[in-house]
């Protein structure tokens, strides 16, 4: 008679993280403001603010939006704080820099407001392959929050884990 197969590491108390589930939808831009540049090089203030009072903004709703400029010009602050303050009424997230930082940002904001009490206690498996971009930086946000309450923390998969971090008893 033949014994039935138990999935030993579903019945277990290991918790996985997938970090990739916690991806929030939106679509991300990279807005690059060389072409409002006189000569792609200067930024003349007067026509800068007409470009900015004439664009559509709306176009950018919901979305996650990195600011930047392509070109090796002097961009003072102000034009992109000016920018900024007209994104931010569309725009879920506005950072300057590039499409990295603007991942590490917005998965800065989604894991410092995951509600991490389900992991109290528990033994963690933080999933790493993803077919999102996932930054790097998140999996290190993610053991800050987890190590003061995890039990264990792992990495990788179920049947090929990495050990991080097991609490004193």
């Amino acid at each position: 008679m033949a014994e039935e197969i138990i999935n030993r590491i579903a019945s277990s108390p290991l918790i996985n993280i997938d970090l990739e589930e916690f991806y929030p939808e939106g679509k991300r831009i990279l807005f690059d403001i060389k072409d409002w540049l006189f000569e792609g090089i200067i930024l003349k203030e007067k026509d800068f603010r007409a470009y900015v009072k004439e664009h559509n903004w709306s176009q950018y709703q919901d979305s996650y939006v990195a600011l930047t400029c392509s070109e090796d010009a002097i961009v003072p602050s102000w034009a992109y704080l000016l920018i900024s303050a007209e994104l931010s009424k569309h725009a879920k997230v506005v950072v300057v820099g590039d499409l990295t930082l603007l991942e590490t940002t917005i998965f800065h904001t989604v894991i410092e407001e995951l509600d991490v009490a389900e992991y109290e206690n528990k033994p963690i498996i933080i999933k790493g392959c993803a077919d999102k971009p996932i930054p790097p930086s998140a999996f290190s946000f993610l053991i800050k929050r987890l190590q003061p309450i995890a039990k264990t923390i792992m990495y990788g998969e179920a049947c090929s884990t990495v050990p991080l971090f097991k609490a004193k008893k």
